[in-house]
């Protein structure tokens, strides 16, 4: 595939995105990677790089659930295993089968399970018989629940197979927590344990291959059942006549549950030896019968501990190690997750096995707003929480005795649509803004020891806003880092780099914090604090050294006030959550008034002196453009030609014309010139109905006049804006498949060849070669081709909100590595990396 006669390669190299916020989202599976749900996508990362390596595309409505096959519980099954399955299930209802190879890294959508459910999945449990078979329910907020028999292949070439074993109907109070185990000394028999709305436990039990029937209730919690999950039949003991059920609730409190073989039921009634009761089980519960074997279930503890719903419950995995012909054994451990931002994980004493809470993790987090989900690493040393803000938190146990648990890196990202996206002028870092009401900074942190460019991650979150942000510009000339951004307010809000971020951008960079080009040794600002009610950010500045240190008495009564809860702090190493949300926050400078409704789309010049700004809008007298003097923060012109909500602008390269494009499905060229006394003349040169519908994105050519538009009516056009000031369509690029929602053009040599690329509302990303002939005289014309279709494994997996690329940097002879980042409404930050050889 060519473009100027060169070949185009692309890779991803960066996936920001944020946890959907429900409570069976999250998987850890044995292969040691994570699954969760984001927006519509299934996203993996791996642990150890602290990566999202892909997102997985087909789910058409939010994903709810995510569970592995073999999961972290069955790692000790899973040596030789060499695909992986996973199952993941959304709010209309399906669920999808996946299949990961080990051996390639390669997935592959193996097919959707007839969609028994008629609304949203709210949980999906496994229990692993063998290595080609698996029993898998799953529950909806319809009120069922589905039992399902998956047979993998025992070779690579077969597919899996399903059997829909049964279904079974719980009425209107529907289930929201699962668990399946096989009953102990009875190997064809399974039991599943749900609970949810009713605050009861249900037991069925059935044999692998058919019916499940009632069992018993198990009652005592006195609010929703939030998670269950059984211990398997493994001890040191060798005992495998018992299996333990732990749960929880929004009753704060965790329960566990011992159901114990009692042989035949004739034995029952002869009337066996009571046993002593003892403390460790000391409420006997119900008796239930599954084909010849009777089972007595007892309340073996009570723990209480948190202050808050707990949402979920997990045995500590089996260890995977065989010791000297001993099988493996599952340890007696429980990590719990609540609303109280902690985790505990918890014990049974040895001498009197009375659990105990025995770790805490957590509590001294500012940002989680609380764990939905906790989960064990296959080997028991790592323990992930997700929280309400869409964030995952890590610790792993780095004692060599004793437990030390020290938080780990973890990805993160946006948890709602992320909106839009802007380089900084030296391409280090670019800034996104979300509905998810944080604008949050990602950049590559070099690795001293590394030639490569290092891996991406969020180094700040400059703010954090009561408004859902709809767009965002950094101003592009010398001086300190800043941007503008637009909220659903009426205010454009203008943010000036503190001293610890560019200490911080230093350490990222491996340069050394040079700041003579860019003025920026005055910095006085050290970070940001938020005030407890309001939406500002107030700076927090640098104790300067000249101050007098001789106070009066009366003085320092209030340095109490005056203390910040916020400590900025220069990083090191890339943060993780608590840091983030907490201690890298930028104060903001200057508020923009001037607009009549929410902000909606921005853009500065490329000299950094003017930015523009436009908001939603019905009528004409709305929808003008604000121009701003950047530095006296001025409004310097107010540009008049749509008459609806101006949905992107972009000026010029030579920043002699700015381009606006409009829901009214036309785009307007405005001439912008500075008088010599620093005022700005603008004149509208033309406009035209370009499309016949919305028209939601434009870009220039970097070496020219030239300009595309995409829209709705799933076309891109390109234009030239002629010397006589006239506006001449110069093509059409063929149909699209998807409304076309993103463009950006990047020059690569200055006879005008270059790349656009296209961002669809299905997700899709499309390159373009464009190669302009302008002939004296004549004019120009272009040649136009498809260069890259992306895998939708590497694309979004809804609307492309915006694309831009980094600035690229200088010529190589052979081949050129330009880099383009992307946002969309599935929640994702998206970097790829273009190779093209010349």
């Amino acid at each position: 595939m060519s473009s100027g006669g060169g070949e185009v390669e692309v890779k991803d190299v960066f996936i920001g995105a944020g946890c959907n916020r429900i409570v069976n989202n999250v998987s850890w599976g044995a292969c040691d990677l994570v699954a969760f749900g984001a927006q519509n996508a299934v996203a993996i990362f791996c642990p150890k790089s602290a990566q999202i390596l892909t997102t997985l595309p087909g789910h058409n409505a939010s994903v709810n659930c995510t569970h592995w096959l073999p999961s972290s519980k069955f790692a000790f099954r899973a040596k030789h295993l060499n695909c992986h399955y996973l199952l993941s299930g959304d709010s209309d209802g399906a669920i999808h089968l996946w299949e990961f190879s080990l051996l390639n890294q390669k997935w592959r959508n193996v097919l959707q399970l007839p969609k028994s459910h008629k609304k949203g999945v709210t949980c999906i449990t496994a229990h692993i018989i063998s290595e080609t078979a698996a029993i898998v329910a799953s529950s909806s907020s319809d009120g069922s629940v589905c039992v399902w028999e998956v047979s993998f292949p025992s070779t690579n070439e077969g597919d899996c197979t399903l059997l829909l074993l049964d279904t079974l109907l719980v009425g209107s109070k529907s289930m929201v927590a699962l668990s399946l185990a096989e009953l102990p000394g009875n190997a064809n028999h399974m039991v599943l344990a749900m609970g949810g709305l009713d605050n009861k436990i249900h037991l069925y039990c059935g044999k692998r291959t058919g019916k499940f029937v009632k069992a018993c209730e198990l009652k005592g919690h006195t609010d929703w059942i939030r998670s269950l999950d059984f211990s398997l039949p493994i001890c040191k003991t060798g005992e495998e006549n018992s299996i333990m059920l732990v749960s929880s609730s929004q009753d704060r409190g965790i329960r566990i549950w011992k159901m114990v073989l009692h042989g035949s039921l004739a034995n029952m009634n002869g009337g066996c030896k009571k046993e002593e009761i003892s403390l460790s089980s000391y409420i006997q519960g119900p008796i239930f019968t599954s084909g010849p074997s009777t089972y007595q279930v007892s309340l073996e503890s009570l723990l209480i501990g948190h202050e808050d719903w707990v949402y979920s419950v997990q045995w500590q995995p089996p260890s995977a190690a065989e010791t000297e012909g001993v099988p493996c054994y599952q340890s007696e451990s429980i990590l719990s997750a609540s609303m109280d931002k902690t985790m505990m994980i918890w014990k049974p004493e040895k001498t009197s096995g009375i659990w105990m809470n025995v770790v805490t993790v957590g509590e001294l987090s500012h940002s989680a707003l609380g764990f939905y989900g906790g989960h064990w690493s296959p080997n028991g040393d790592s323990i992930l929480a997700h929280g309400y803000g869409g964030s995952f938190h890590r610790w792993r146990d780095v004692g060599i005795s004793s437990g030390n648990w020290k938080p780990q890196k973890v990805p993160s990202g946006h948890f709602a649509a992320v909106t839009d996206i802007s380089w900084a002028r030296s391409g280090d870092y670019f800034v996104s803004v979300s509905h998810d009401q944080t604008t949050r900074i990602f950049s590559p942190w070099k690795n001293v020891n590394s030639l490569e460019g290092g891996s991406w991650h969020e180094i700040a979150r400059p703010q954090v806003h009561g408004h859902d942000i709809n767009c965002v510009t950094l101003i592009q000339g010398k001086g300190n880092h800043r941007f503008v951004s637009g909220a659903e307010e009426k205010v454009a809000r203008v943010f000036e780099a503190p001293l610890s971020f560019l200490k911080t951008l230093s350490h990222a960079t491996q340069q050394n914090f040079v700041a003579t080009e860019d003025h920026l040794v005055d910095v006085q600002i050290l970070g940001a604090n938020m005030s407890a009610l309001g939406l500002s950010q107030k700076p927090i500045y640098v104790h300067s050294a000249n101050k007098n240190p001789d106070r009066s008495g009366n003085e320092g009564l209030d340095t109490l006030e005056t203390i910040p809860d916020a400590v900025p702090v220069v990083l090191t190493e890339p943060p993780i959550e608590d840091q983030l949300a907490w201690h890298t926050l930028w104060p903001e400078s200057h508020k923009l008034y001037g607009h009549g409704n929410e902000l909606f789309s921005l853009c500065c010049d490329h000299k950094g002196k003017l930015v523009a700004s436009s908001c939603k809008a019905q009528t004409a007298s709305v929808a003008e453009i604000w121009l701003w003097e950047v530095g006296s923060w001025k409004a310097v012109g107010r540009l008049q030609s749509h008459s609806l909500t101006i949905t992107q602008m972009e000026f010029s390269r030579d920043d002699s014309m700015l381009l606006a494009v409009s829901r009214d499905r036309q785009f307007s060229v405005f001439k912008i010139q500075r008088t010599g006394s620093d005022e700005i003349h603008h004149e509208l040169i033309s406009r035209q109905e370009a499309h016949r519908r919305i028209i939601w994105s434009c870009s220039w050519n970097p070496f020219g006049h030239e300009f595309a538009t995409g829209s709705r009516d799933k076309t891109v056009k390109l234009w030239t804006v002629t010397p006589d000031s006239s506006v001449k369509q110069l093509a059409t690029l063929s149909q699209f498949k998807s409304s076309v929602t993103a463009l950006s053009w990047v020059g690569l040599d200055p006879e005008s060849n270059g790349l656009l690329a296209v961002g669809m509302e299905n997700g899709l990303l499309e390159l373009w070669s464009l190669s302009i002939k302008r002939t004296e005289g004549v004019g120009s014309n272009v040649v136009a081709s498809v260069v890259k279709r992306l895998d939708p494994f590497v694309c979004h997996v809804s609307s492309v909100n915006r694309l831009s690329w980094r600035e690229p940097e200088e010529e190589i002879e052979e081949c050129r590595k330009l880099q383009l980042a992307s946002c969309g409404a599935d929640h994702c930050v998206r970097v790829f990396e273009v190779k093209v050889s010349v």
